[in-house]
Parts: C-alpha cells; structure tokens; sequence
C-alpha cells in the first residue's frame, strides 16, 4: 500500500464530507476521525452519522464506523473513528492530515509530526497552524489555496442561501437533546414550532425545507446551532453535497497534488 495515498482528516461533517467525497473519488484512502457525539446539522451529507448509525452514504461513497485498533485506509469508501485529537494518527502511515474540525479560531495541534497539514478556513496562519490554507468564505476566493498568510476570518454571520442568512439558522434554546417534531426534508412555515430542547421551542424563522437538525443524541449548550432551514424549499436537495463542500474538496485535492501527496495506486 502506498502510505501517501492515505489522507486523515480531522473532523467528519459537511466540509470535511464534502472533502472526503471528492478525494476518494480521485484514488485517495480516507479516513475521518470524530467526537463521540458529532453535531452536524446536515446528517445526509456528512459522515459523522455513522457515529450514530454505524454506517451511512454520501452521494455514492459509503462510510462505516471502525474502532480505533481497526482503522485501516481503505479504496472506495471511507471509515470513521472516534479520535476528537487525533491520538492516532503517530501510528498510522498517512500522507496528509486535513484539519476540518472548523473551530473558526487557532486550532488545538494535531500529532501530525512532519506530516504535512491543510487547514480548511478562519483560524490557521500558513507556516504556524497548517502547510497550506483551504479558503472556505465564498466571498474572499472559496476553494482558493493559501500558502501564506491566512484565511478570511470568520464574520459570525450565516451565508447567504435563498436570499436569507440568519433567519435560516436553528438555535438551541437551552441545554439538553433535540427532540424533533419533524425530519430532514419536510416543508414548514414561518413560526412552526420544529422541536423542543430542555422544554423549550425550536421556532423556524422562514417558510422552506429542513435541510439539516443535529442528531436527538447530540448533547447541546444554549446558543449552539441546531437546524437549517432553506427557504427555496422543494427546490433543494438534502442528500446533495453543496457546491461549497465542493469546491473546499477541489482546493484539498489541488493542495494535496501541490504538496506531492498522490492518490495511491492500488
């Protein structure tokens, strides 16, 4: 096996999914380590489930979850672990780490040792956090690589989808688990009351299509984002990786193909 060709990415949800995609679309191994209770918002697209589920697909690539003394960088698909720092990775044989923990502030290092890293948005600085910088803003350049300096910082404010930004977005209103009164998929209206946490209403600010709700087992804190609410409605598909997801993917892969790290080869 080619060690090269094995990529550990840190952190399992939308982006890091999306990156995971279109690597092993291109011949990488990928494994993607995550928290033992994931707060994705959108399951479908994001590997993490298999936290939850013990397997799941995105688009066509297949993840299953693996203990941490059976990783094994496989062609194809993708396995899951449970490893929040990367306590790992000083055993495997890996050609790159990408840090898609998305923690939007300077990053908590990874074991990586001299194993080159790619960082993906606000947080990294090139040459302190990461080796290379993935841009994932859509309005500073999304996709671009960085090789000095750092990316956009992080504005705070939820992108614009729809035509809408923060009324899209789902907040917990206390601590506890989501109870839904509705799945991924469904059309609500403005004012519906989604689900409770802790006794307390999760009320959508907009008419549109559930595009995302935390897992019921995900432990949450007041303010932490539980939903997404897409106000084109039936228009959009769920179970789609995002041009965004995709465009991160594609700066991965170009970062990747810089940095010399070349898909295995069987």
């Amino acid at each position: 096996m080619n060690p090269a060709g094995n990529i550990w990415i840190q952190g399992a949800g939308e982006l890091a999914s999306g990156v995971a995609v279109r690597l092993v679309r291109s011949g990488y191994r990928v494994v993607l380590a995550e928290t033992d209770r994931p707060l994705a918002v959108r399951r479908l697209v994001s590997f993490s489930e298999a936290v939850y589920a013990g397997r799941t697909k995105v688009e066509d690539v297949s993840g299953a979850l693996v203990e941490s003394n059976a990783v094994s960088f496989r062609s194809g698909r993708v396995e899951v672990v449970v490893d929040p720092g990367g306590s790992l990775l000083p055993g495997l044989m890996v050609g790159a780490v990408v840090d898609a923990r998305m923690t939007k502030k300077q990053p908590v290092s990874l074991p990586n040792g001299s194993v080159p890293l790619i960082g993906l948005g606000p947080g990294f600085t090139c040459g302190r956090d990461a080796d290379l910088i993935i841009e994932t803003h859509r309005e500073a350049r999304l996709g671009e690589v960085l090789s000095t300096g750092a990316a956009a910082p992080n504005t705070g404010v939820a992108g614009l989808v729809g035509g809408q930004t923060g009324l899209r977005v789902l907040r917990s209103p206390a601590a506890g688990c989501l109870s839904p009164l509705f799945e991924i998929g469904d059309l609500v209206q403005e004012g519906m009351v989604l689900g409770h946490v802790g006794g307390m209403p999760v009320v959508s600010g907009l008419t549109g299509m559930i595009r995302g709700l935390v897992h019921p087992e995900a432990e949450l804190s007041p303010g932490v984002k539980v939903g997404d609410v897409d106000p084109r409605g039936s228009d959009v598909d769920p179970a789609l990786v995002t041009d965004k997801a995709l465009a991160v993917g594609g700066g991965v892969l170009e970062a990747l193909l810089r940095l010399n790290v070349l898909p295995a080869k069987g």
